[in-house]
Order: C-alpha cells, then structure tokens, then sequence
C-alpha cells in the first residue's frame, strides 16, 4: 500500500471523484422497508459514520455494500464502478475491507499467519501451515502489522491477545487487500474506553495517510463525534440527516428519534 503525505491526500480529497457513491438503495423484507432510498458518498482519506436507532437499517445498508445481500433497488459505485449486488468476494478484490462487531481471527494461528493468510488469499494462492507458506508475504505482513502497532507481538497466538490487540490484527487483516474503502462494523463493540479512542484514532491516520475512505457504525456517539469527519443518520430506513458531528448534534430530527433532547452522546 503506497502511503500519501498528509497534505498530498488533504489536496486530492479536495479534487477528487467519491470512493463510494450509494444511489437511492433499497430493501424490503416482506412488507418492511429495511432501507429506503438511502443516497450519499464517501470521499478518500475520510470517515462517514452511519448512526442510528435500533431498526434504523444499518446492518442492511451495511451488508448490501460488501455483497452480503442483493439490493432491490439502487446502486453502488465503487470508484466509478458498479459493485450493485456482487458476491462479497468479488467486492472484496475490487477494493473494499471490512471489520465485523465480532473479531474472526485464527485464534490457533500467530498475528503474523493471520494476516498472511490474507494477503495470499489476495494473491490468489492456497493457504497452508506448512512448507513455505509461512515465509510467504512475510514483509508485508511485517509492514501491515507494523502500521497497527502489533509487529512487537506478530509471532504470538491470536488466542492469547487481549481484545484491543484482536482488533489491531483485524484490521490489518482488513487492509491486506489494499483496499479503497473499508467497512467497519461497530469497531469498538466490547473495547474499554481507552481502546476505544486508540483503534479510532489510529484508523484515522490511517485514512489520513493512505486516503483509503472509511464507512463505519457505532453506537458510542463520543466516538462518533470526535474521529468522523461527516456523519449520517438512518431512522426506519430512511435518510434523516447528513451533515458534520456538529451539524448532526444539534439537528433536531436526530436529537427526537436518536440522541434524545438532551444528550450529546451515548449508544442506543
């Protein structure tokens, strides 16, 4: 992954196209409008939170864009391209990452091997614990774990790693495809507070960095207000509010069905 200056990417966040563009998505289960014309773009080196209520509809946006579900209406570009209803495999090799609220790591397997794997799934090659498998990409894996904070630990067992450090190691495994966009789904689910506001911090220079663009849920709206640089807002489906955290904070829609009137933070 060829790494920008922060200036360099600040100039080509200002010029350039959208990384993700979503266009009136929609999805229905049976008479219910999961998500509802929802619409908007995500640009490179940049973080979109997408927050709301329970119901609201993220996981469904969420999973239409990584091609875990097909859309019934809408579409989605990535880069300028259509990846509207492709397999989560193909999505994944044109250039998106994701992280889950769950971390699915090898737990038998070293932080290093792990992200290994990876990157040779990304080459197109076969894993394998044996022979030279472990030797392969061993310097990018190195260089990944590096930009995480965890190479001082790449030869210990994922199964041993406090949760914190798991999360570290997923995303560098999320990296491993060089992807464009990333996809993180509620990152800081279980995290102390301290871990919480590290791995945020650190995506955000990594996004800053590399300008890959950044998508992500979250309930802790501390979290969301201090490390997105825009934030949307899901209500039944629908698109409620886009704006900055400020904008968002003090919209009154949002404060009604999300935040509460009095509230500047908090989950559901």
């Amino acid at each position: 992954m060829t790494a920008l200056a922060p200036a360099d990417v600040a100039s080509a966040v200002a010029a350039s196209e959208p990384v993700l563009v979503v266009r009136d998505l929609a999805k229905s289960f049976g008479g219910v409008r999961a998500v509802d014309g929802v619409s908007f773009s995500v640009l490179p080196g940049t973080m979109l939170a997408l927050i709301g209520p329970n119901g609201a509809g993220k996981t469904t946006c969420f999973n239409m864009l990584n091609g875990q579900l097909r859309p019934d209406g809408g579409e989605v570009l990535l880069a300028g391209r259509a990846i509207t209803g492709l397999k989560p495999r193909h999505v994944w090799r044109m250039g998106v990452g994701r992280t889950f609220q769950i971390t699915a790591t090898f737990t038998s397997m070293t932080v290093r091997e792990n992200v290994q794997m990876a990157l040779i799934s990304h080459a197109g090659g076969i894993w394998s614990p044996f022979g030279r498998a472990r030797d392969r990409h061993r310097d990018e894996a190195d260089g990944l774990l590096a930009q995480v904070g965890m190479l001082e630990q790449a030869e210990r067992a994922c199964g041993v790693l406090a949760y914190g450090d798991l999360k570290r190691v997923e995303l560098a495994v999320a990296l491993a495809n060089r992807p464009r966009l990333l996809l993180m789904d509620e990152p800081t689910a279980g995290m102390a507070p301290r871990e919480r506001i590290e791995l945020m911090a650190l995506t955000a220079g990594i996004a800053t960095a590399t300008g890959i663009a950044v998508l992500f849920t979250e309930h802790d709206m501390d979290v969301v207000f201090t490390h997105s640089d825009s934030v949307i807002v899901l209500d039944r489906g629908r698109l409620i509010a886009h704006g900055t955290a400020q904008e968002v904070r003090q919209d009154p829609n949002v404060r009604a069905v999300y935040l509460g009137s009095g509230a500047t933070s908090g989950g559901h």
